[in-house]
């Protein structure tokens, strides 16, 4: 089963969703299964896990909503509060709800560059460990010295690192500080990696897969295809890519595995890390 562990829905409102910005007006629209379900079935793959865009329990409510009544949503990487005083109490109001597989928070956004090791919010995140709850990983390269730090905090947690840590790409500069750190946290064995949110990150004015490539590889080098997994970030990646744009970058860039390692990336791992419903 081929699977998209990593897009958005919304129906969007400016107010809501302020962190679209005025020139994105490709993303100012509603974006629901319906949309992306013909993207999907064009390149066979068969389920996506939606991701939050907003941080409160209603955008979270409403995605399992979703998820409950469309097959093609797998899963869903909510919003819970977790670095709040009563945070085990909402945690166990979606205890059984099953296509809640994950949480995430914005940790890119937060004014404070250390907030992922916050007291607070560690705390909250050693209350998932009996739960099977992934923790998706938000940050940009700058975090990356403070989330391996995170990461050594809960040896028994499972994460998933969005987006390859969202290095600037640029075809002048290859970030070698982020792939240093990169391959430092890729050797935490209970961390794995999104391919994923990379042509956004692209600061030329065009992309290709020869100025990926690089990125691609660091990400192979430092978790192995077990711990790679497909994601297209869709819709956001609309302001550089369309869907299959995207998803013939990565297949060529993954024609060289073996058809197990692609099998791997292209669903296999998404569904063994998120316990996705077959």
């Amino acid at each position: 089963m081929r699977i998209d562990s990593h897009q958005h829905f919304w129906k969007y409102d400016p107010i809501e969703y302020g962190w679209i910005g005025p020139d994105q007006s490709v993303l100012k629209r509603h974006y629901l299964p319906d949309d992306l379900e013909p993207l999907l079935a064009s390149q066979r793959i068969d389920g996506c896990v939606a991701v939050q865009a907003r941080q409160n329990l209603e955008e979270t409510d409403w995605l399992l909503e979703l998820a409950d009544q469309s097959d093609l949503v797998k899963g869903v990487v909510g919003w819970l509060p977790i670095q709040d005083s009563d945070f085990e109490r909402v945690l166990e109001a979606y205890r059984d709800r099953s296509r809640l597989v994950g949480l995430r928070h914005v940790i890119q956004a937060e004014p404070d560059d250390a907030f992922i090791l916050r007291p607070d919010f560690n705390e909250g995140i050693s209350r998932l460990e009996n739960t099977g709850l992934v923790y998706d990983i938000l940050i940009f390269e700058k975090h990356l010295p403070p989330a391996i730090e995170f990461v050594d905090r809960h040896p028994n947690q499972q994460f998933v690192l969005d987006h390859i840590a969202k290095p600037v790409i640029r075809s002048e500069r290859f970030d070698k500080k982020w792939r240093q750190n990169l391959i430092e946290l890729g050797r935490r064995e209970n961390v794995a990696c999104k391919l994923s949110g990379m042509v956004t990150e692209v600061r030329d004015d065009d992309w290709d897969e020869a100025l990926l490539a690089p990125y691609f590889d660091t990400a192979l080098e430092a978790f192995g295809p077990e711990r790679l997994m497909f994601g297209s970030d869709w819709p956001v990646c609309l302001l550089r890519s369309d869907y299959p744009k995207w998803v013939r970058c990565v297949e060529r860039v993954t024609d060289s595995l073996s058809k197990d390692e692609q099998a791997a990336i292209w669903g296999g791992n998404a569904q063994r890390l998120y316990k996705l419903a077959r």
